[in-house]
Formats: structure tokens, sequence, C-alpha cells
């Protein structure tokens, strides 16, 4: 990785470049927190880089959708035992796995996550394949790294489903899964500058489903006859285009149409409307999405059909923990990479954003290469996602996710801090929150 990230990313043009930070000129590798044990974790990841990767194509030419995630769960899992793991198959959801691994008594729990599903019709544009062999490098390396420098801990790798839709994190955390954990670690790729990794939050997002029914007729021959639901779910999507203009700019309001038994000779008699309100925080997304309700009603009410409106699940911003966060950064940054806060998947949402709420957790983006308009959720960012270059950014956000692990597990001073961090922004939440209502 070269010292200055190469800036070929123009993915999002009115992004500032000065929103990340270059690597020190005068890097000083005795800032890092047991650089021995550090090795330890570099040494084993890229001693494992070709079965990582080939575990990462295989997955990538196999794209799954949300909790129908068979080859990736029985590939992961398959993995995991060939390398000595204890492995729960199927783990609470059809398509979830757990992979775990304990030295020593009495050392704290590390968990981390591996993402499995794609997206409809493009594949893995998300870059998931990157995403699960990042959960397996980084528990690998912290394996190692427990082994070698008798460090007692738990090591507790879930492989979590339907994360583009779904909300699979979701209904894991409640039947569960995260209990027992002292933190949480994961990482996502996304456009930036090449060899940078970003620590940017996400988007609270509520997903609502409005279902319209009316009633068919003779699109020509007595129309009249006819109640439309297309119409219904056209005037929904108009009157939230008038409501943008009255939003936030840092609010987002968007869906699709779908339909049923649809023919240009008969007024269809049902459409639905998926849409997605998200904002900065779980507080402001409620508030949006309060504005957006009427604008479904309003579609009903002139077309004579029947609304019913159907918020479904909920996932909340994301809340990066401050101390891990930093710990990141110092060895991203003395390995020659760089830092930004503004990119990433700040636009975006996760549902990890609720196990951020429930444990300290850290979610990084890491930079890989893409053209422009190539982003997330594209097809090019599917083919992005297959390349070595990327591969190779894979497996230094791994490093650094089990460097910082390895400071939880063996300083207390520290872990304090990172409890302490998840304390107060709980606090700066909750008062923001009041402050709006």
């Amino acid at each position: 990785m070269s010292g200055q990230p190469q800036k070929t990313w123009t993915n999002d043009p009115w992004r500032p470049e000065d929103k990340w930070a270059p690597a020190p000129k005068d890097p000083h590798p005795e800032r890092i927190y047991k650089p021995e044990v550090l090795k330890t974790i570099e040494e084993t990841i890229q001693g494992f880089s070709d079965e990582l990767r080939a575990l990462s194509l295989d997955i990538h030419a196999h794209p799954e959708l949300s909790f129908k995630e068979y080859f990736a769960h029985d590939a992961y899992t398959k993995f995991m035992k060939e390398h000595g793991w204890d492995v729960k198959e199927h783990h609470l959801l059809e398509t979830a796995w757990e992979a775990t691994f304990e030295y020593g008594q009495g050392g704290r729990v590390i968990g981390i996550n591996s993402e499995m599903d794609a997206l409809d019709g493009i594949g893995h544009a998300c870059g998931h394949n990157l995403i699960g062999i990042a959960g397996v490098a980084v528990s690998l390396g912290l394996r190692a790294a427990l082994q070698k420098h008798d460090i007692p801990g738990k090591i507790v790798l879930l492989g979590t489903p339907a994360e583009e839709s779904g909300n699979g994190k979701v209904d894991l955390l409640e039947k569960g899964a995260y209990e027992g954990m002292d933190v949480c670690l994961m990482c996502h790729p996304a456009p930036g500058p090449l060899g940078s990794i970003s620590l940017s939050g996400s988007l609270a997002i509520q997903p609502i489903l409005t279902e319209y029914e009316g009633h068919t007729a003779h699109a020509s021959l007595s129309p009249w006859e006819g109640r439309n639901a297309l119409d219904a779910a056209i005037l929904a999507y108009n009157n939230i285009s008038a409501l943008r203009q009255q939003i936030k700019p840092t609010h987002r309001i968007h869906g699709i149409f779908e339909g049923q038994d649809w023919a240009p000779n008969i007024i269809p008699d049902k459409a639905k409307f998926t849409c997605l309100v998200r904002a900065p925080t779980r507080a402001e997304m409620k508030e949006t999405a309060t504005r957006v309700y009427p604008c479904f009603e309003a579609g009903g009410l002139a077309t004579g059909c029947k609304v019913t409106i159907t918020p479904v699940g909920e996932i909340w911003e994301l809340r990066q923990n401050k101390a891990l966060s930093d710990e990141v950064a110092n060895i991203i940054l003395n390995h020659h990479g760089s830092i930004d806060y503004g990119w990433g998947i700040s636009g975006a949402s996760t549902d990890f954003g609720n196990v951020s709420y429930a444990l300290p957790s850290l979610h990084p983006g890491f930079a890989i290469p893409t053209v422009p308009n190539g982003g997330n959720h594209t097809r090019e960012f599917a083919k992005a996602a297959a390349t070595v270059e990327a591969h190779k950014q894979c497996l230094i956000i791994s490093i650094a996710l089990a460097g910082t692990a390895i400071r939880v597990l063996t300083d207390d001073t520290y872990f304090e801090e990172v409890k302490k961090a998840f304390e107060e922004d709980e606090e700066i939440r909750k008062l923001k929150t009041q402050l709006q209502q």
C-alpha cells in the first residue's frame, strides 16, 4: 500500500476530498500496541490469503438472496470445521451459523460478523463475499495470536444472513446471538481513495410496505367500473416526490412499485409500493416517516382504493465506538494507510446499526478499486469485489480489526475506555432525541 492514496475514485463527486487524512510521513511503529502480537496476526492472515481468496471467489460466483444463503452457509461452515473450530450450523436462523474458539479461562469475548447475501440480479454488488472472508480472516488471525502469545479469550464468529433485506442481525440480536460478547466487529467495502479506511456512521432506515387494492375493469370498454391500484401507487409516489423538497438533505425517501396480474388492457386492482425512509438518527427517521404515511393514504383516497400500510422492521443508525475506531485508525495510519470520516457507507444503512446499540461495536469501511458511477449496488462494484486489489484491502482491514480485538482482550484500561465511549454515546443519543421531540 502506498503512503499517499491513489485518487482514482469519482463515484460521488460532491464529496470533498479533504474528508480523508493521508498517512503520516514518519509513522512510529512503537505506537502500535503489542507489535509482536500484531505481527503474528498479520503473518497468519497473509498466510491464509490464497485460501481466503478461493473462498471469496467461490461465494462471489454463487450469489444468493436473503435467507437463502445455503451455498454460503455450507462453504463457510465447512471451511471453519476444517480449520478446527466449533461450528453450529443453522444457528438460530436457517442460514445463520456460528464458529467459536476459546483459549484459556476468564478472557473477554470478541464477536465478529460475516455477511453472506447478495442482490437480486446484480450479485455481490455490495461485496459481501469480502465481508464474509474478512470475518474469517479476523478470527483466524486472532486465534493464532491467542495461542502463540498465551492470551485468554473467546472468539465468536457469526454468519449473518439477510443484510440487504430481512434484517437478519436484528433477528439474531432478538434471539440472543450477541449475548456474552464484549465487543462486536465487522467491515464493509466501499468506493474511496484506495488504501483508506472509513470510520463514518450510517443512516437509520424504516422500510414501509403499502398495498393498494382496487377493482379490475376493461381499460377501454368500461374503465369507470374499475378502481386503479397502480394509479394509487403513482399518486403516492408523486406525493412523496413533492415532500422531498421539504425534507432535510441528509434524509432519503425512495422505493419501487410491484404489481400482480398486470396487463395494459386491464385496470390494475392490486399494487405494492415498497418505500424506504432514511435519516441520520432513529428519532429523525421516525419523524420523517410520520410525514410519509399521509402520502400513501392520499393515493388511496384519490382513487377509491383500499390502503394497507405496514412498517417492516426498523434499522437504526450505526454507532461507531470511538475507542475501537481510534485503535483501528492508529494501526492503519502506522501501516501507511489513511483514515476518513466522511465517505464509506455514510449514506447507506445496515442492520449492524441495531447491534451497535446493544454493545460496543465497530464497522469500518475499506476502499476497493471502483470506476466512475460504479459504487455499491452496481454491476461494476460486483466486478470490483472480485479483484485482487479488493482482496488485499480486505486483508489489511482484517489485520487492523484483529489487532484492535487483541487490545480489548489484554488492556484493561483500554477496555474501560471502550465501555465508557459506548455509555457516553448512549447519553448523547438520548439527549439529542429529547431535543428533537
